[in-house]
């Protein structure tokens, strides 16, 4: 069973990503780790407005549950399992996305970006959406950085918390468009 505090942290990141145009309304997914254990966001939910049975425990091996897991299961394993991740979310702000065509990196141009991201790593992958080369480029990529985006899809964040995660997304999409209002 999934505890209040945690469903209540899933709910205001959730809000917080839709709420911020960094996804669509039935876009990105969340996830935490506590060891084997994994509580992600269900296929097809709505960040914007989950609910407790918008959540999904499972565990780091695939399983059974799995059918009800976000598609992007695969690739939070991956990263999980390659990093020190305890949480990860997947959004699809417009900025990065755009950025992401024909980029190997998105280097912020501001302060912030500089100082909470660096330069930010674009990784390809044939298959963009739940494929196992989206989760092995993505993992090898976020070794050494705290987001990474998959080039055409969007950004994949980790972090200690979901709101570390959320602000890996937040302050990348404010340098990305930054970087497009200067014409960069």
């Amino acid at each position: 069973m999934i505890d209040r505090e945690l469903i209540r942290l899933f709910r205001e990141m959730g809000r917080d990503l839709f709420v911020s145009g960094l996804t669509t309304s039935h876009g990105g997914n969340m996830s935490v780790r506590a060891g084997d254990r994994i509580v992600i966001t269900r296929r097809g939910s709505m960040l914007g407005r989950l609910t407790s049975d918008d959540l999904v425990e499972t565990e780091m091996a695939p399983c059974d549950r799995d059918e009800r897991c976000s598609r992007e299961i695969v690739v939070h394993r991956a990263i999980y399992a390659a990093t020190d991740a305890s949480a990860i979310v997947h959004a699809h702000p417009p900025h990065t996305v755009a950025r992401s065509f024909g980029h190997e990196t998105i280097a912020p141009a501001d302060s912030e970006g500089l100082y909470v991201l660096g330069e930010v790593p674009v990784v390809s992958a044939s298959s963009t959406i739940a494929s196992a080369e989206a989760g092995a480029v993505l993992a090898a990529a976020l070794k050494s950085a705290p987001v990474a985006v998959l080039s055409t899809h969007g950004p994949f964040a980790k972090g200690a918390t979901l709101e570390e995660a959320f602000m890996h997304v937040s302050v990348l999409e404010a340098s990305a468009t930054i970087l497009d209002l200067l014409g960069l």
